[in-house]
This record gives C-alpha cells, structure tokens and sequence, in this order.
C-alpha cells in the first residue's frame, strides 16, 4: 500500500503529464499547417535562424525555471526534428 503522500505526487505527475501530451498536441496541429503553407508556398521546411533563437529562448526560460537548459535544448531539439520531418513530408506530398 503507498503512503498518501506519495500517491498524492504521483497524481500531480499524471495531471502534468495529460497536460504535456495535450500541449504537444496542440503544438504540432499548428507545425502541420505551418508544413502545410510551407510546402504549398515553396518554403523550406527548415528555418535555422528560428530555430536558433527558438532554443536559445527555451534555454533562457528553462534557466529562469531552474530547469536543466541542456535537457529542454534536446527536448526541443527533439521536437524541432519531428516537425520538420512533418514539413518535409508535406513538400514531399505536394510534388507527387
């Protein structure tokens, strides 16, 4: 049997995890339509200098957390990855 205290913090994981998921859901049905514009306009799917100042942002951010900025730069490079595997779908698609 756990101790109350230790169910209750698990709780609290549960809830912030369901939100994480939910945000990142969020997250990439706005990066699709980006992919989408992108491809239909003859953009890029990958735009360095954003991306950069993306992450020196989230580094910022995460320090003023006191987060780890290395873990939320792989985090984020993580995620910046997948979207971009996304646009380049999309580009792929269109010149089918």
């Amino acid at each position: 049997m756990a101790d109350d205290v230790l169910t209750g913090y698990r709780q609290s994981i549960d809830n912030i995890d369901a939100a994480l998921v939910c945000m990142l859901a969020e997250r990439f049905k706005v990066t699709q339509a980006v992919g989408r514009h992108k491809a239909a306009h003859g953009l890029p799917p990958a735009d360095e200098g954003r991306e950069e100042r993306q992450i020196a942002r989230l580094r910022a951010l995460a320090e003023d957390a006191q987060l780890d900025p290395e873990f939320s730069e792989k985090f984020l490079r993580f995620i910046i990855d997948e979207v971009i595997r996304h646009h380049e779908r999309h580009r792929e698609d269109l010149g089918e």
